[in-house]
């Protein structure tokens, strides 16, 4: 197969992989020296290889589980030397673990995805002070089960820890301009604020 860039072969690959329920991640990539373009680049099974022992710690509170088991299962993408193209040079199909069973592929990497729906959803209920994992419970409730989610609670709690980010150090003259655009609506309506040196 050729592919116009490389991005549409791994894309390809992935959506293999979600029909055929494993979860994927880039490998290592190889650049010609003479451009510096990407010649060779892996994409292989997420449970490729294994993990490297870490050392114990004493504050070490939660073991990570281990979900690499060695799987060979992969695809090679070659930038063919005369065009911008890119062929499947190298594709291993076998994997070395049991694929994920139908019940649990909303749980894979490719079928989990928040939608303009879910952002909405988690930054109204947090103005109400709920946080990421009761709203992902309330979701749960609203569309009819965990199966019908497309999302983890994780995503969820990492949508709201980026909004935080995002608003970190703006916070007060958010609060501000709020109340400027009440005054705009409601004459009546005052407000006072002082600043100090900072």
């Amino acid at each position: 197969m050729k592919f116009d860039t490389l991005q549409q072969g791994i894309s390809f690959y992935e959506n293999y992989a979600r029909v055929s329920s494993f979860d994927t991640h880039l490998y290592s990539t190889k650049k010609r020296k003479s451009d510096g373009k990407i010649s060779l680049k892996y994409c292989v099974c997420n449970k490729e290889g294994f993990r490297e022992t870490p050392k114990l710690q004493s504050n070490c509170k939660k073991k990570r589980p281990i979900t690499r088991m060695g799987c060979n299962a992969r695809i090679t993408l070659k930038l063919v030397n005369d065009q911008d193209d890119y062929i499947i040079f190298s594709f291993h199909e076998g994997h070395t673990h049991p694929l994920t069973t139908p019940n649990s592929a909303h749980h894979t990497k490719q079928s989990r995805n928040l939608t303009l729906a879910h952002k909405k959803y988690i930054i109204d209920n947090s103005r109400a002070n709920i946080g990421a994992t009761k709203s992902y419970r309330l979701m749960k409730e609203h569309v009819g089960g965990y199966l019908n989610m497309a999302a983890s609670v994780t995503d969820f709690k990492n949508f709201q820890r980026d909004i935080r980010k995002h608003i970190r150090g703006k916070d007060a003259h958010m609060l501000i301009e709020n109340f400027k655009r009440k005054q705009e609506m409601c004459s009546s309506f005052f407000f006072k604020y002082e600043v100090d040196d900072k």
